[in-house]
């Protein structure tokens, strides 16, 4: 967010403290005070205050001159999808449908330009990089993001396509905008996503989006499979069948659920973000 956008009550301290958690990853499970400080754009004493003071609520560790994340951060994510409905009713349909299609499965929501894994089954590890609930990607280039923007509202899905940096992440990946608007489009006829090998070469995905009680597209589930086992036509002749009617029993279930209140990913303003149709309507809960 830039400084111009901020509103008057905007915290900068507590932004930055929320900067510092994100440094770490996987790629760095640990990092020194100086990474810390070039990575969230710091100074070292402001860094320096950030961590301990991290480190005095618990949420991370020093081992010398090393800190890292303790799992008490997970508090914060596990209050978000402790009142969430939506994964905890996805959670057995998954179970089931990975069961039968012996391919790894997950549900997404949008969050700001990219999707949120929020609930996963896996199978075995189809990727380079680990998929766990919380994981990432750009909307665009997932099949699960295709089916929620797909859905969008035209002006909202407008508004996002012209923000987001079409980035080429493998040669296959979809970038010119008015070709991926004419794909969004037979997305939204045909009624489901099918990405081949454009976030990850060797990897095909194939996504359905999951309808609320009023019938508002809030998330999207996938079935994704290494491509060199199973081809285009086998997606969508083998595993398009039992994913839709995964998606059918997630959505039945969601009719007979006491709705939620909020549960979607927190956005800021202006930020885009495709929230549940519990912020429009009844409130019930993108590779």
């Amino acid at each position: 967010m830039s400084a111009e956008a901020r509103a008057p009550h905007f915290v900068k301290s507590f932004e930055h403290g929320l900067a510092v958690i994100r440094s770490f990853d996987a790629d760095h499970p640990t990092r020194t005070l100086s990474e810390v400080a070039h990575t969230c754009d710091l100074t070292r004493a402001a860094a320096r205050r950030l961590l301990l003071t991290l480190a005095d609520l618990g949420y991370v560790h020093q081992d010398g001159r090393l800190f890292r994340l303790t799992p008490r951060v997970l508090e914060l994510g596990y209050s978000y999808l402790s009142s969430y409905t939506l994964p905890q009713i996805a959670e057995p349909h998954l179970e089931q449908l990975v069961a039968q299609v012996r391919e790894s499965s997950s549900l997404c929501v949008l969050d700001g330009d990219d999707i949120v894994y929020v609930a996963r089954v896996a199978t075995r590890r189809i990727m380079t990089a680990s998929i766990t609930v919380g994981t990432r990607f750009p909307a665009y280039v997932t099949s699960v993001g295709r089916v929620i923007l797909a859905h969008l509202p035209e002006t909202e899905a407008e508004v996002l396509l012209s923000r987001a940096e079409l980035r080429p992440l493998t040669a296959r990946t979809l970038t010119a905008p008015d070709a991926l608007r004419a794909e969004l489009r037979r997305v939204r006829r045909q009624g489901y996503a099918v990405v081949d090998q454009e976030l990850e070469e060797g990897l095909r995905s194939v996504a359905a989006p999951v309808r609320d009680r009023d019938g508002e597209v809030i998330a999207a589930v996938n079935i994704a499979v290494h491509a060199g086992r199973t081809s285009v036509d086998s997606v969508r002749r083998d595993l398009l069948p039992p994913l839709l009617a995964t998606v059918a029993g997630i959505e039945a279930d969601l009719r007979i659920t006491k709705p939620v209140t909020n549960p979607g990913p927190a956005a800021s303003p202006g930020s885009g973000t495709h929230r549940s149709s519990s912020s429009r309507r009844s409130p019930a809960p993108p590779a």
